[in-house]
């Protein structure tokens, strides 16, 4: 009896691993893939609802991105969207909230007005709320007593779309639409842990605890391990990892949807935010704060000496960790967050931050979330010494691709397994459905 040897070999069962299989399966004539997860169930880390803020990011109300970016952005999350129309399933899956950006302030109410001219054509449901329509949507942000809080108050605001996403179901399901699919051989190898991956004969041999896993091409998706598979190979040898980690806090029911704040452009993603759980029932979510942690995955603490293998400290990251503490925004910013997490005086300290969505929070309204919160492996290269705050990926060209970091997270996970798609069919001799993918995935659906 000859070896199996696969055609593709996917590394990582989150959302974004998940969705490359039911792409493939799908959309394309492979015959035979596998997928490769260490745990035993998907979507276990960074892609499980406790471990994210559940957001189906869209581009509007994140005030760091261009109009060019949110654009892309939003292409992106109406695939998913799409994807989920014809599921049984759905309102399981993804939600509709309100969901709007607050400026507060002469000055950040300028920016949203601004912002507003400029995007209101591409993103059409877009609207602007002062402070007597915000109060109809979101009492709470705006009133403090039945008064209106002193400060100047708008909202640019999306009230009728989808805006959440439970990404643990969004990744079962991934799974269990490629199972109906017509592919001959589709492989699920859960609690297989990936040691290393050699690349020898024209084909990558993925050396697990107890097997070998032969494929003619492999996808990896595994977060900060991606990283350290890709270094293992001699890949990606110009990057390092910084691990930062984010907590939330949990407050009665004080929002009905999404409410964000405006970012610090010199602080991307910093933002707090509140939200709906669609795990935890009549609680709102305030968060992240960001902690920088040497672990690749949050609660996980044997992934202490992995972090070292990926930091490859050198003089280049001690430069980038440099530049980034003179800044004092960014000084100021990293020391309130690792007060964030001392008991005793974090609820004090977060209470401020909750304050600037909802002025009449009080103390005893405020929880931390124990157990809520992943880890987001931030890259430096250290070549040009400077964090990246985009997505990564890293494409040798031979086969083998490494997913690190996808902006924003879990919901470019459809338009970044079109990616990767494209770029296996050009190792293999198989064909992709477009009309297909046209007519199921980027159809326009107005979220």
């Amino acid at each position: 009896m000859s070896e199996q040897i696969h055609q593709v070999a996917i590394i990582g069962g989150g959302v974004c691993g998940t969705a490359l299989l039911y792409m493939l399966a799908e959309y394309t004539d492979i015959n035979d893939v596998i997928l490769i997860e260490k745990y035993d169930a998907v979507a276990k880390v960074n892609s499980h609802g406790r471990n994210n803020s559940q957001t189906l990011h869209c581009g509007d109300i994140e005030t760091n991105y261009s109009i060019e970016k949110a654009s892309k952005v939003k292409s992106a999350a109406e695939m998913v969207v799409n994807y989920t129309e014809s599921l049984e399933s759905r309102d399981e899956i993804i939600f509709k909230y309100p969901k709007m950006v607050i400026g507060i302030g002469e000055d950040e109410c300028e920016q949203l007005r601004q912002r507003f001219e400029l995007f209101r054509e591409r993103f059409a449901t877009m609207q602007l709320l002062e402070k007597e329509q915000l109060a109809e949507i979101e009492p709470n942000v705006v009133l403090i007593n039945d008064e209106f809080r002193p400060e100047e108050c708008i909202a640019l605001a999306v009230l009728d779309e989808y805006c959440a996403v439970d990404f643990n179901k969004l990744a079962e399901s991934f799974i269990t639409q490629a199972q109906k699919s017509d592919i001959q051989s589709l492989q699920i190898n859960m609690n297989s842990h990936v040691n290393e991956i050699i690349y020898k004969d024209g084909l990558f041999h993925i050396q697990t605890q107890d097997r070998i896993v032969k494929s003619q091409t492999v996808v990896v998706s595994a977060g900060g391990h991606s990283l350290l598979l890709a270094q293992q190979m001699g890949y990606g040898l110009e990057f390092s990892c910084l691990p930062v980690a984010g907590s939330f806090y949990f407050t009665p029911k004080v929002l009905n949807g999404k409410v964000y704040t405006v970012q610090n452009d010199k602080l991307p993603f910093a933002a707090v935010h509140g939200d709906p759980d669609v795990l935890v029932e009549g609680k709102t979510r305030f968060g992240p704060t960001a902690l920088l942690l040497p672990l690749l995955e949050r609660y996980n603490i044997g992934t202490f000496f992995e972090f070292l293998r990926v930091l490859r400290l050198d003089t280049n990251v001690l430069k980038v960790f440099w530049d980034l503490f003179k800044v004092s925004d960014i000084r100021t910013y990293i020391f309130k967050n690792f007060l964030f997490e001392v008991p005793g005086l974090r609820r004090r300290l977060f209470l401020k931050e909750a304050q600037k969505i909802v002025p009449s929070l009080e103390l005893k309204d405020i929880e931390f979330a124990k157990g809520f919160g992943g880890i987001r492996p931030q890259l430096i290269d250290k070549k040009e010494s400077k964090l990246m705050l985009g997505e990564a990926k890293i494409n040798p060209g031979n086969g083998i691709i490494f997913n690190m970091t996808p902006s924003p997270g879990a919901s470019s996970c459809l338009v970044n397994a079109e990616t990767d798609m494209r770029l296996i069919i050009e190792h293999l001799d198989v064909h992709i459905d477009e009309e297909k993918l046209q007519r199921t995935l980027h159809k326009k659906s107005g979220l």
